[in-house]
């Protein structure tokens, strides 16, 4: 019926290489040798008269006809999972690639309200401060990013710019009333081309005697906060949770703005999902979400 369609065996093979850019990753994936990748792909491309991947020193390219073949294998394969999900009524799995302490301080906390909403599907959550190249790296889904957002920027929409407040525990608040006496919490970003958001800025030379204890991560520095150790200069998105449950209060100096703009979450879903029905329900309920988070 189909004289001239390689085998689906052989299709898997190049669809994992093409997926992970490297002959020996899709090896671990499919659980055989490098060799035997590198075999079924030459088996391909003298089936189809045409070469698929340019061999360089440690990694292998697409070529155009491989991405062609690619970006048709990417379809087939997950329409295939869908519907086969879809008949033995398993669940189905949302990959979200985000920053760690959103993960942990904003979106975990929240999922339930997802989940409740969506049983039918499973959120995967990989975090890092170093960007996931989701156009290109198809084991994710779409993309929380943090930063600076350029509505220029292709695939992009933007979720909310947020707010930095004071916040403290309350216990540590009945120890220490004034801003003199804190000690103060802020975020020295990994990422060096974000701008600053820090005490100095918004203290001036006011308060020049105070501490700084500075954390690589925003989730640390609420965590100290939390755990009595100071004044946190922290995102209001972030400390929803713990406002809600009074962990946290707003601290308040006359002399002092009661928040400040922070930077801005934006979502980057790629090409190939821009109609994928569990993107579009993760991404409508994650826009809800924030929403009230503002409220």
């Amino acid at each position: 019926m189909y004289p001239k369609l390689p085998s689906l065996n052989i299709l898997r093979t190049f669809d994992a290489a093409a997926r992970l850019k490297s002959f020996k990753k899709a090896a671990e994936e499919l659980h055989v040798t490098p060799t035997a990748v590198s075999h079924q792909i030459k088996t391909l491309e003298e089936g189809l008269e045409t070469l698929l991947f340019e061999r360089q020193t440690r990694a292998v390219k697409l070529t155009r006809e491989g991405e062609l073949l690619s970006d048709t294998t990417f379809s087939v394969f997950r329409q295939l999972t869908y519907t086969v999900n879809e008949i033995v009524d398993s669940k189905q799995i949302l990959t979200i690639s985000t920053t760690s302490s959103f993960a942990s301080m904003w979106l975990v906390p929240n999922l339930d309200t997802f989940y409740d909403a969506h049983p039918g599907i499973n959120v995967s959550i990989q975090t890092g401060e170093q960007k996931v190249d989701v156009l290109r790296d198809r084991r994710v889904d779409l993309a929380i990013r943090y930063g600076q957002y350029d509505p220029a920027q292709p695939h992009t929409s933007k979720l909310v710019t947020e707010k930095f407040g004071l916040y403290a525990a309350p216990t540590y608040l009945d120890k220490v009333t004034t801003l003199e006496e804190a000690q103060l919490l802020e975020t020295e970003w990994v990422n060096k081309s974000l701008p600053s958001i820090t005490w100095e800025a918004l203290i001036k030379k006011s308060h020049p005697d105070n501490t700084v204890r500075r954390f690589d991560q925003e989730h640390h520095v609420i965590q100290a906060a939390l755990a009595g150790q100071g004044i946190a200069l922290a995102s209001s998105i972030l400390v929803r949770n713990a406002l809600k449950y009074q962990w946290l209060v707003p601290f308040s100096n006359d002399t002092l703005p009661g928040e400040i703009e922070g930077l801005t979450y934006y979502l980057v879903v790629p090409p190939h999902n821009q109609r994928n029905k569990n993107v579009a329900a993760f991404t409508e309920w994650l826009s809800s979400e924030i929403q009230k988070s503002l409220a």
